[in-house]
């Protein structure tokens, strides 16, 4: 089989505690066996492995199947051990019974290089399982921690990672380990809890002054008020610790005053029972009973174990000053306590309330009252607890003890029988401890290395973010540049269409200025016109004439004035002015012309708009120069007509002399008047073009090809 390197998923296997808490919940027993299935393949071209050795810890083995499957009998927090020759063997504590799949990678030929290892799972996983394993085994929760490093991905969860490896030293009582954990922890992330840590960690390790100046650096105002009973209660242990009892008791004082308030009740049991130590190392015996028997009655209302371990210290405390009678009564009750408790739960040798130590010391009290006839009693009860628990350190002391009591009692016999018990249980003590300090010796050197890897992991991690920052930095300095660069680009763009938005609208104020310059030239020039016809009925005596025309001429001035503000009007309107100007020269040359205006019914005269006095000029041109130098009588013809969709042709033709016969019979004088009237109408139309994109369009040209040919003018207009 090809030599591998692991990438195990366990893709629906690790599921946290509450897993378990659901099957409780659902009345499944968790002494239940059940079965659970699995495959481990190739993760590149998913081929089955077969082969692998599949193992309950103490219970069910198989293996998997050509397929790469098996099956396998399991009970929840069970272990399993998944093992081939060609990978390190990989283990799997049960917490539910979904299927499991194992993948592995290929990597090369070699053989003693091959590994496997657990397919990389989320952050939160590794963290999880650690934590899962930190009362139970410290080697696998460290591991844990160093599997989950690599998949960090912020310092929150790098400072999380260190802080969860800090608790787990601390409850190994591995405080230096602790201490730099925790340290390393508050270098990604500062928090209150972290610091909280530290400091008692530098309790711990006996680092007194340092755990003080934690304590002191952390300021109550920014604290919450459990953080606060927290600050307060490690004052207090840390000057207890040096012997300042003032500073310890007032240090305890505050905190029992917090927790009171908020009524937090396990801080108001501890602050009690330190608070009543305090006081009696003082001397002040009454005030520490008081709070001793306060301790005891706070913790009855937490549970059972609280109450009977506060119960351990009140009968410390009357052994202390020496009331045995009252020290015996409280540990006969604190043993029928302990039988409650072993009910439900397995109390361990360390523990201060086991059976063998309170009988014990119910012995040792009736020992110092030289009431040797009960002390024997108790410390052979002592002694048999102590063999069922295998707990040496109670029994060599009680085995001492009881020797003792013989002796005083006289009974040399039992004391040389008893003796004899002791110096053995000193020799198995003393195996027991040599084989404790070989573990703790190998313990020690395990985590040393796991903790040598999680720095390096650590080193390098910072070395990376330090490269990352230099290039982030360098980066940084490159896209200030860009980003200048661009802003720069964008103000020129900016500024350059302000500009030509100013020039534009500059040119727009100039051409409407040229416009109401132009159309104001053209007015005049028309009214000195109609008047000169005023005038000329005036002289002839046409009296009735001339009011006739005026009437006309005064509506036409109306007109004329009510659009001379407008660029463009409605094409109605215009049809109006041209009507009533039309027949005003009509009136004047009756005997010269006749004219004709029509217009198309199929256009809507309502949907153009044209400029004011366009046309008039050119019926004007019509009027005075060709059709009232003709001998016979002349006709104007004006029509407007659909020339395409959205765009209508205005005619304005004639059949006078033509322009070129006009214009030699004009005087010099007249020539430069008309060639200003026509570069007006053709600036007009230019300057309208210009703001309106071409909206109207003029075509002058003769009108036939023999005789009087006349003159055609064409107006286009385009609908807007």
């Amino acid at each position: 089989m090809k030599n591998l390197k692991l990438l195990l998923a366990l893709l629906l296997g690790l599921i946290s505690q509450l897993g378990v808490v659901a099957q409780q919940e659902l009345g499944k027993p968790l002494d239940a066996s059940f079965e659970v299935k699995g495959v481990v393949v190739e993760s590149n071209s998913f081929n089955p492995i077969s082969g692998v050795n599949v193992q309950v810890n103490g219970g069910a083995y198989t293996s998997t199947t050509i397929s790469g499957r098996f099956k396998i009998k399991v009970k929840y927090e069970d272990e399993i051990m998944i093992s081939h020759k060609d990978f390190q063997t990989i283990y799997y504590t049960v917490k539910s019974n979904d299927d499991i799949r194992v993948e592995v990678e290929t990597v090369g030929d070699d053989s003693v290089s091959s590994k496997i290892a657990i397919k990389e799972s989320s952050f939160k996983t590794a963290i999880d399982s650690a934590l899962y394993y930190k009362k139970i085994s410290a080697e696998k929760s460290i591991q844990f921690i160093a599997d989950g490093l690599p998949k960090s991905n912020s310092v929150q969860q790098n400072a999380e990672a260190f802080q969860v490896l800090g608790d787990v030293y601390m409850y190994w009582k591995q405080y230096d380990l602790a201490i730099t954990n925790y340290r390393i922890s508050l270098n990604n992330v500062s928090t209150t809890d972290v610091n909280l840590k530290l400091a008692k960690a530098y309790f711990y390790n006996n680092n007194h002054q340092e755990s003080l100046v934690i304590y002191d650096q952390l300021k109550t105002n920014n604290l919450s008020e459990n953080q606060k009973v927290i600050r307060y209660e490690g004052l207090g242990d840390v000057y207890a610790m040096i012997n300042e009892n003032s500073k310890a008791t007032k240090a305890y004082t505050e905190g029992l005053k917090i927790a009171t308030t908020n009524k937090i009740q396990f801080k108001i049991t501890d602050l009690n029972s330190k608070l009543g130590t305090v006081y009696n190392t003082e001397g002040e015996k009454r005030k520490a009973e008081v709070l001793l028997e306060n301790s005891v009655v706070m913790a009855a209302q937490e549970n059972k174990t609280r109450e009977v371990e506060q119960k351990v210290k009140f009968a410390d405390f009357q052994n202390v000053n020496q009331s045995y009678d009252e020290e015996i009564a409280t540990r006969k009750e604190i043993i029928k306590d302990i039988d409650v408790i072993e009910k439900d739960s397995i109390i361990a040798n360390e523990s201060s309330i086991t059976k063998q130590k309170q009988n014990y010391k119910i012995g040792n009290a009736y020992f110092l009252q030289k009431d040797y006839k009960e002390a024997i009693p108790y410390l052979e009860k002592s002694i048999e607890e102590a063999d069922k628990k295998e707990d040496l350190t109670v029994k060599k002391d009680a085995t001492k003890k009881l020797t003792d009591a013989y002796v005083e009692s006289g009974n040399f016999s039992e004391a040389k029988k008893t003796f004899d018990e002791y110096v053995k249980t000193v020799d198995q003590l003393y195996i027991k401890k040599e084989q404790e300090i070989s573990q703790a010796a190998r313990f020690n050197k395990s985590i040393t290395e796991k903790q040598n890897r999680i720095t390096t992991l650590e080193t390098d991690r910072k070395l990376t973010l330090s490269q990352v920052e230099l290039s982030e930095e360098k980066n940084k300095r490159q896209q200030l540049i860009i980003y200048s660069l661009i802003g720069g680009l964008f103000l020129l763009a900016l500024t350059a269409y302000l500009m030509y938005k100013y020039i534009k609208q500059q040119k727009l104020a100039n051409n409407l200025l040229a416009l109401k310059s132009l159309r104001s030239q053209m007015n005049p020039h028309f009214i000195f016109n109609a008047l000169n016809s005023v005038n000329s009925f005036i002289s002839t005596n046409d009296e009735r004439t001339a009011n006739k025309y005026l009437s006309d001429f005064s509506k036409l001035m109306r007109a004329v004035l009510e659009n001379s503000e407008e660029d463009f009007i409605p094409l109605q309107k215009e049809i109006e002015l041209i009507e009533l100007y039309t027949k005003l020269e009509h009136f004047r040359f009756k005997d010269k012309f006749e004219y004709t205006i029509d217009v198309d019914k199929t256009i809507d005269i309502e949907a153009y708009q044209i400029p004011p006095m366009l046309l008039q000029p050119y019926i004007e041109n019509a009027v005075w120069h060709g059709l009232r130098y003709k001998e016979d009588m002349g006709l104007l013809h004006i029509s407007i007509t659909k020339k395409q969709k959205g765009v209508i042709a205005i005619t304005i033709a004639d059949n006078g002399i033509g322009r070129k016969k006009s214009k030699s019979l004009k005087t010099e004088n007249q020539q430069k008047h008309n060639s200003k009237g026509l570069g007006n109408i053709k600036k007009r139309v230019s300057i309208l073009n210009q703001m309106y994109k071409d909206k109207v369009d003029v075509l002058i040209d003769d009108n036939g090809t023999e005789g009087d040919v006349g003159t055609k003018v064409v107006v286009i207009i385009k609908k807007d």
